[in-house]
């Protein structure tokens, strides 16, 4: 009877390890935009969204930031975006997608064109995109630029 009972306990201290494997997955990706071509622009959009669709079909969670500094802040621009459309479209339809502004670079222009350029809503801003990147990357985040 002994015997039983510890058998029992013991399978029942083990049976949140059995399903363990069955868990959704969390995935962890950054993007890299410094380019002000609207092609370089719409290729991370692509990744993201190609990502962020795998992901979302085989049930798995991917967290997505798409990270913008040198001229790439020019994506987030809310006065001349080229992809303007498509941010918005991410806006309502992929809330795992964060867009991230370099605050730097945002300083930089501010000082060329005298006035600070107003950014899309959905950004977020960082003191430093390359150092968000770095720290993300020592976090275990994978970082790519299309």
């Amino acid at each position: 009877m002994l015997k039983s009972f510890r058998a029992a306990l013991i399978a029942l201290a083990l049976l949140p390890f059995a399903f363990a494997g069955a868990q959704a997955a969390e995935h962890k990706l950054a993007l890299q935009i410094s380019d002000s071509e609207p092609a370089k622009m719409n290729a991370v959009l692509n990744v993201a969204a190609n990502v962020s669709k795998y992901y979302s079909e085989k049930g798995d969670e991917v967290e997505i930031q798409i990270v913008a500094f040198n001229a790439g802040l020019n994506m987030l621009r809310a006065d001349k975006s080229p992809v303007l459309d498509r941010l918005k479209s991410f806006k309502q339809g992929m809330p795992n997608v964060a867009f991230i502004a370099c605050e730097n670079t945002l300083d930089t222009m501010t000082r060329t064109e005298g006035k600070e350029p107003p950014l899309v809503e959905n950004a977020k801003r960082v003191t430093a995109g390359v150092v968000t990147l770095i720290e993300l990357n020592e976090k275990g985040w994978t970082i790519v630029r299309p």
